[in-house]
C-alpha cells in the first residue's frame, strides 16, 4: 500500500488524476489519499506531490504515530538492502486538518529510529519517513516518488507565441494523465491554441497531434511546442500541428488513443460562424471517431452533448478558476465494454 499526498484543493479531481498512475486510489482524509500500487509516473502528476511506501496508518496524534513506529519491525540491518543507510523524518499537518506540532512528531519519530540504529541525516538522507497528518488520520510511510514540479517555467506568458486565455500548465497535465498521456501514446487536441495542452503531453512522453481552425494558431503552437519539446536531453514525445477544421478532422478512424480540448466560451465560436453547440457536438462526434477516449473543457458542462454522440460519461468535475469563470471538465468513455481496455 501507499500514501498520496494531494495537491490543490479538490481531492477528489487529484484522485481520478492519481488514478493514471496508480491503482486502488481512495480519499482518506483531507489531501491524503491511499493506493494499492503507483507507478514511475507519479513523477507526471499535477496534482500528486508525493506517494510513499505505507509503514502504517494511526489516529492524528504525535503519541499515536510514535506507538505506530514503535510496533512495526525497522532493523538498520538490511534495511532496504542498505545497512549504511541515513534517515530523516518528515513531517506535515495538510492543510492545518490536524493541529499537530510537525516539529514535534519529527523529533519523537526520529528518535525512535535513532534507538534502533539508524544514522540521521537532515540535509540529504538516503530514505525519508513521511508523517503525513490529516484531519483524523495520520500517514507513516517511506516516500517512494515525488513528482516534477517545474510548471513555473511554463507560463503561458513566457512562451515565445502569448494568446489571452490560455491554460496554465498544471490544470493542462492534468487533462493529459486524464487522458492517458503517457510514453507511447497518442493524444490529439482539435482546437489548440497555443498549445498549452500538447506541450504537456509531449512532456510526459506522448506523441502530440494539434489542430487549429486559425493557422496563425497553429503556427504559434508548433512555434511553442518547439520552444519545450525539441530537446536530446530527455525522451519527449513527436509532435505536429496543423490547420485543421474539429468537426472534419484529417485522421483516420481509430488513429489516436485520446482526445483533449477546450471549448470555445461563450455561446458563439469564431470559427466559421459555428453555433457554439453545433461546434462542439462535431468536435465531440469526430473525437469519439478517432478515439476511445476524450476529456473536454468549458466554461459550462457538455456531458448531454457528449452522451448525444455515444460517449459514455466517466466523470465530472467543476474548477474555478476565478470569480466569473468556472471551468467544467468532463471526462468521456468510448469503449462499448470498459473491462476490454
Amino acid at each position: 500500500m501507499y500514501a498520496l499526498e494531494l495537491a490543490g484543493e479538490d481531492d477528489r479531481f487529484a484522485a481520478a488524476e492519481a488514478a493514471s498512475a496508480a491503482t486502488g486510489v481512495e480519499v482518506v482524509a483531507p489531501g491524503l489519499a491511499t493506493a494499492s500500487a503507483v507507478t514511475d509516473r507519479v513523477r507526471n502528476l499535477a496534482y500528486t506531490r508525493r506517494a510513499s511506501e505505507l509503514v502504517g496508518r494511526t489516529d492524528a496524534s504525535v503519541e499515536s504515530a510514535r506507538a505506530l513506529l514503535d510496533a512495526v519491525k525497522i532493523d538498520r540491518e538490511g534495511f532496504r538492502n542498505d545497512e549504511e543507510a541515513t534517515v530523516a523524518v518528515r513531517a506535515r499537518d495538510v492543510r492545518d486538518t490536524a493541529g499537530i506540532d510537525t516539529q514535534r512528531a519529527e523529533r519523537e519519530l526520529g528518535q525512535v529510529l535513532v534507538d534502533r540504529g539508524f544514522a540521521v541525516d537532515l540535509d540529504d538522507p538516503d530514505h525519508e519517513l513521511r508523517a503525513i497528518f490529516a484531519d483524523d488520520a495520520c500517514l507513516l510511510g517511506w516516500l517512494e516518488v515525488e513528482s516534477v514540479r517545474d510548471y513555473g517555467t511554463r507560463r503561458p506568458t513566457d512562451r515565445p507565441f502569448f494568446q489571452p486565455g490560455g491554460m496554465d500548465p498544471l490544470l493542462a497535465r492534468a487533462l493529459v494523465n486524464l487522458a492517458g498521456g503517457r510514453p507511447g501514446a497518442t493524444l490529439l487536441d482539435p482546437m489548440c491554441g497555443t498549445g498549452g495542452v500538447l506541450i504537456e503531453a509531449g512532456l510526459v512522453g506522448a506523441t502530440a497531434y494539434g489542430a487549429d481552425a486559425q493557422r496563425k494558431m497553429a503556427r504559434g503552437a508548433a512555434e511553442n511546442l518547439a520552444q519545450y519539446l525539441d530537446s536530446d536531453s530527455r525522451a519527449l514525445g513527436e509532435w505536429t500541428t496543423l490547420q485543421g477544421d474539429a468537426t472534419h478532422l484529417p485522421f483516420p478512424d481509430d488513429s489516436v488513443d485520446a482526445v483533449v480540448f477546450d471549448a470555445p466560451y461563450g455561446r458563439q465560436s469564431k470559427i466559421a460562424n459555428l453555433d457554439l453547440d453545433d461546434l462542439v457536438a462535431g468536435a465531440l462526434a469526430e473525437a469519439r471517431r478517432v478515439a476511445d477516449r476524450t476529456v473536454v473543457v468549458g466554461d459550462r458542462s457538455w456531458a448531454s452533448e457528449a452522451r448525444e454522440q455515444g460517449w459514455t460519461v466517466e466523470g465530472e468535475f467543476e474548477r474555478r478558476v476565478h470569480r466569473s469563470l468556472d471551468r467544467h471538465i468532463v471526462v468521456l468513455d468510448g469503449v462499448d465494454d470498459p473491462g476490454l481496455r
